[in-house]
């Protein structure tokens, strides 16, 4: 492929999360010489770590399904020695925790399980037989499944009312980042197929890690950071302060917020799900072992929604002889409020929520810089069709968790098709 001389490459990815880090490695892997601009100080987008004073930071409480079909095609899961939360999690209700397993996968939890003050033993039985069940036909037919919401979903497996408030809501509002239940039933069964065939993973080094491996398959170069994007045109990004770049096709791989703001009239703003993440360091773990425990009294408990201690998974989260605990809570930020009021609000109410789960150990836990996503995820009310185009005519394309699945999967299945697309396209171009 002959590129013109007044082009600064083949192509231009926008954005160097996921996504585009996977738009980027398949083109590359295709012959095309691409350029990544990134306006922030760092890649991943959304799945990136920073590190304070010795704590790794995840930006807000992310796991790895190890299911996920691209993501075990995309990635080496050895080398980002992934560490595996319990299979299950632990419901925290009126002063008790109790362990909800999955036997299926730890047979040592199926005692503790039943004898858990969590929903009935009906209901435990109805969840079993969804899990085996939840296996059943291809993934490409689970998209085109009728599609109701999750809160539906979750009715028609008759689950009580008393075991959907005391986990499912908690469990699937940490995972879709909707208390409401209102995303879409297919998503559901993705999420629900993927938990009951993998683990829940974070890398050893964080989920950066997952980023930060992407990028070291591209060239040399190939990502430019603190590039601000203000314009994309066909064959042309428009810097704020730098020369144009131009290109025989542009991708844009942002958030869909910002997609649809670069890609005016040609994608519609798909809405978004807010998440923070409270972090504190304490000298003893308040859990025992590495397991998801969740807000099981509901929301007027306190804002904390699931927390976990990642530096029970892996000793580098966190500095010797010190722990880190990760609490999600599931909300954004009210409209006229500033972020550090929020989050002393927030550190106020959710460590005495913190308190009455594990007493007064809380009181010596430090505050670290608390994480905020106003746009964690893309609302998925509706996923039809399953794939949203990526090809949007005139050498313009489109990649992102909010063409497919709101998850890492699904980032890095919008990636793969965006390459896919352009390069069919430039094959048809060339040859007519």
């Amino acid at each position: 492929m002959i590129r013109p001389a007044t082009h600064d490459a083949d192509v231009i990815v926008v954005g160097a999360g996921l996504a585009g880090l996977a738009c980027a490695i398949h083109l590359t892997r295709a012959g095309r010489e691409v350029i990544v601009v990134e306006s922030s100080d760092g890649i991943g987008g959304r799945v990136r770590s920073d590190v304070v004073d010795g704590f790794i930071l995840d930006r807000g409480f992310q796991v790895l399904l190890t299911a996920y079909p691209e993501a075990k095609a995309m990635l080496d899961y050895d080398a980002l020695d992934l560490r595996s939360f319990r299979a299950g999690a632990m419901v925290q209700r009126n002063g008790k925790r109790s362990l909800l397993g999955d036997p299926f996968r730890d047979p040592k939890s199926i005692v503790a399980s039943v004898r858990a003050p969590v929903g009935s033993l009906v209901d435990k039985a109805r969840v079993g037989l969804a899990r085996l069940t939840a296996a059943r036909g291809s993934l490409a037919d689970l998209w085109k499944r009728p599609e109701t919401s999750t809160a539906e979903r979750i009715r028609a497996l008759w689950i009580s009312d008393a075991m959907t408030e005391q986990f499912f809501r908690p469990l699937f509002s940490g995972i879709q980042l909707d208390p409401s239940l209102a995303t879409s039933s297919r998503m559901f069964d993705f999420v629900f197929r993927m938990l009951a065939e993998g683990d829940n993973a974070i890398p050893a080094q964080g989920i950066g890690a997952i980023s930060n491996q992407l990028a070291s398959r591209l060239p040399a170069g190939a990502i430019r950071l603190r590039t601000q994007v203000v314009g994309v045109e066909t064959g042309v990004v428009t810097l704020t302060d730098a020369a144009p770049l131009r290109a025989g096709a542009v991708v844009v791989a942002t958030d869909g917020r910002q997609a649809s703001r670069l890609l005016t009239g040609r994608i519609s703003e798909p809405g978004s799900n807010a998440v923070a993440c409270l972090y504190f360091a304490c000298d003893q773990s308040p859990i025992d072992e590495a397991v998801l425990v969740l807000n099981g009294d509901g929301a007027s408990a306190g804002p904390v929604n699931n927390l976990c201690v990642p530096s029970l998974l892996s000793a580098a989260y966190a500095p010797p002889g010190r722990h880190l605990v990760s609490a999600s809570v599931i909300a954004a930020r009210p409209t006229g409020v500033e972020r550090a009021t929020w989050a002393r609000e927030l550190d106020v109410a959710g460590r005495a929520q913190l308190r009455g789960w594990f007493g007064s150990q809380v009181d010596a836990w430090t505050t670290l810089p608390m994480s905020e996503i106003a746009h964690a995820q893309p609302a998925q009310r509706s996923i039809e069709p399953a794939e949203r185009p990526v090809d949007l005519g005139d050498g313009l394309f489109v990649c992102g968790d909010h063409r497919d699945q709101a998850s890492i999967n699904g980032a890095l299945v919008s990636g793969r098709r965006a390459a896919a697309a352009l390069v069919g396209a430039a094959a048809l171009a060339s040859a007519s």
